[in-house]
């Protein structure tokens, strides 16, 4: 009997980011809980998908240790996570996905079922693309795509598309909230305090659980 195809989406992990809040340099080598912040978002979307990759420009070598692809943006400007889904989406399309799924390396306490979430909004939804909301906020960078967009994508980029919400509007987008946890699962780290906030979370975290 063959094996049937793996058919979950494919992950980019975006850390295109210039990081100015926290000083500079690569905000996902910053420290949680005494690893990395893309420790825990790695460890937190692998077993939602197939394969993951990393959105991050300058050298790569930086990242050697995590053993991912880092695609760098596909156009030059540091264009925002609109460029950094676009080198997801094409990076999905050489190995065959049809979706994509796209989140920040600074949000260290994503759901373990924000896969299967995004997809079913999506598909109740009947658009193509969902993202993720909690606490009255949505997060349009966490999203799940259908990797057929990419030309689209890329055309926009060129006309001058940055904000990946109202690209996404265009396309058709459902948002996915998820706001039972006690806390909020899209916490981000923009800056040292916001680190430290989410030490506290992750201690108490590891208390209740």
């Amino acid at each position: 009997m063959a094996k049937q195809a793996d058919s979950r989406p494919v992950a980019v992990l975006l850390a295109g980011g210039l990081a100015r809040r926290m000083g500079g340099g690569d905000k996902p080598l910053c420290r949680l809980g005494g690893r990395p912040l893309l420790d825990h978002v790695r460890d937190r979307i692998r077993p939602q998908v197939r394969a993951l990759a990393l959105n991050a420009n300058g050298d790569p070598a930086r990242f050697a240790a995590w053993g991912l692809p880092v695609l760098p943006d596909p156009l030059p400007g540091n264009l925002g996570p609109l460029a950094g889904v676009l080198a997801g989406m094409r990076w999905a399309q050489a190995i065959g996905a049809a979706d994509l799924l796209s989140v920040p390396t600074d949000t260290p306490f994503l759901p373990a079922e924000l896969v299967p979430r995004l997809d079913a909004a999506r598909q109740v939804a009947g658009v193509p693309i969902a993202c993720a909301a909690s606490l009255g906020r949505t997060h349009p960078v966490a999203a799940l795509w259908p990797t057929a967009l990419a030309d689209a994508l890329e055309a926009a980029l060129h006309q001058g598309m940055r904000r990946i919400d109202r690209w996404t509007e265009r396309q058709g987008v459902i948002a996915a909230s998820f706001d039972e946890t006690g806390y909020d699962p899209f916490f981000n780290v923009n800056s040292p305090d916001e680190l430290a906030a989410a030490e506290r979370l992750l201690a108490g975290l590891h208390r209740s659980g």
